[in-house]
């Protein structure tokens, strides 16, 4: 999973979130933010609040004591497969080192790749994704 400060600087950059089932968010203040929370039509499903806005609302027995939270308050963490589909024709490879460490490759066709390395798979796509939002 993405540290959070990354998944804020992608939302900055404009990564779209049109939340689905599976989704890892996180309720960015001070109290909540390392808890990571899944959409789930069991636990957490969509809505409409009232401002007509996205919420989401927590069913059953859940650990907190929440209700619903709207979506602007979530912080979307994305998953291995959404970076790469966020990335879209931009990447190129995605290569395990030596070391153990994971390599991205992306760049529009014909220019010459460029390169984001990281620990985990996951890094190496937000930040090569992150890099393709702000060039």
């Amino acid at each position: 999973m993405i540290d959070i400060d990354v998944a804020r600087r992608l939302q900055a950059a404009g990564l779209p979130w049109e939340p689905a089932d599976g989704d890892w968010f996180v309720i960015d203040n001070a109290e909540l933010r390392d808890e990571h929370f899944m959409l789930s039509s069991m636990v957490i499903e969509r809505g409409v609040g009232r401002a007509g806005g996205e919420l989401f609302r927590f069913n059953g027995t859940t650990e907190w004591a929440l209700d619903s939270v709207e979506q602007h308050e979530a912080l979307w963490i994305p998953r291995a497969d959404q970076l790469l589909t966020a990335l879209g024709a931009a990447f190129r490879a995605l290569a395990r080192g030596a070391d153990g460490t994971f390599t991205v490759s992306f760049g529009p066709a014909g220019a010459e790749p460029r390169e984001v390395r990281a620990p985990a798979a996951e890094d190496a796509l937000a930040g090569a994704l992150l890099v393709h939002l702000t060039d």
